[in-house]
């Protein structure tokens, strides 16, 4: 039984789909967070080299704990690679890892991946509610272009792998979802204060409708900059975010003098 909009994924050929897109390796260690009834934490364990399983409602908690510690040998655990983390994943410390595998709860999508993206990863396979996917894959000029767009794309390289039908999980979400996954590398662009431009995005794509000289007013003030008019008439979501940066590194060196 789900909690809230914690899904089980109950089909085997996503749930195989989802390990492969991982490529896990015996070196691997592997965060997941939501582990629910632990079907996915099994198929997870049996090839990587650590599996930490957050989960915080206590009867998962419960359920883990007796298909992964319990056993008739009571020199052995079941599986001694799978650490069982009861806790509520926006509000502890991550232990090393080095990929990510989850079947997210949705309602905590957004707080999540921010949170993901402060640690280094190799490898993130996640499943989002799909439109949410959609405004973490698109390209400016989409409607469902934004900060969430920009932030993860500054860090990862984001693929949407597949669309996966209500009928897949238990008990049956009233939402398509999604298998994304995202790729560390270095940005492709610089900016001079990533948290001013953060802060930058929030404000412009608040009011993303509004041309940019309107939404940055409420923002800053760019009184003596020089920033050319085609740009301020411009909305947020038609440019591209290096573009953003250079305006939000503007704005950051006119504030603070430097």
């Amino acid at each position: 039984m789900a909690k809230s909009d914690q899904y089980i994924l109950i089909d085997d050929q996503v749930l195989h789909r989802i390990i492969a897109y991982a490529g896990l390796r015996k070196s691997d260690v592997v965060l997941e967070i939501g582990a629910g009834t632990g079907v996915l934490t099994e198929k997870l364990a049996e090839r990587a080299e650590r599996v930490i399983a957050i989960e915080s409602d206590p009867s998962f908690v419960r359920l883990l704990d007796q298909r992964f510690k319990n056993t008739d040998n009571a020199n052995n655990t079941k599986n001694p690679n799978v650490e069982i983390v009861h806790g509520d994943a926006l509000k502890i410390e991550f232990p090393r890892f080095n990929k990510i595998v989850s079947n997210l709860p949705y309602s905590i999508s957004s707080q999540i991946t921010f949170k993901l993206l402060e640690y280094p990863f190799e490898t993130a396979i996640l499943m989002y509610q799909y439109e949410f996917a959609k405004r973490m894959a698109a390209s400016h000029g989409s409607k469902d272009y934004g900060r969430l767009s920009i932030s993860v794309q500054y860090k990862t390289n984001v693929e949407l792998l597949e669309i996966v039908p209500a009928t897949a999980f238990s008990p049956e979400p009233s939402v398509r979802s999604a298998i994304v996954r995202l790729t560390m590398r270095a940005p492709e662009y610089d900016v001079l204060n990533y948290d001013f431009f953060s802060k930058f995005l929030n404000a412009v794509f608040a009011q993303r409708r509004k041309k940019l000289r309107n939404s940055i007013k409420s923002f800053a003030d760019i009184g003596g900059m020089d920033i050319p008019e085609g740009l301020l008439n411009m909305r947020p979501e038609e440019l591209p975010a290096y573009r953003l940066a250079e305006i939000s590194d503007g704005i950051y060196s006119h504030l603070s003098g430097e």
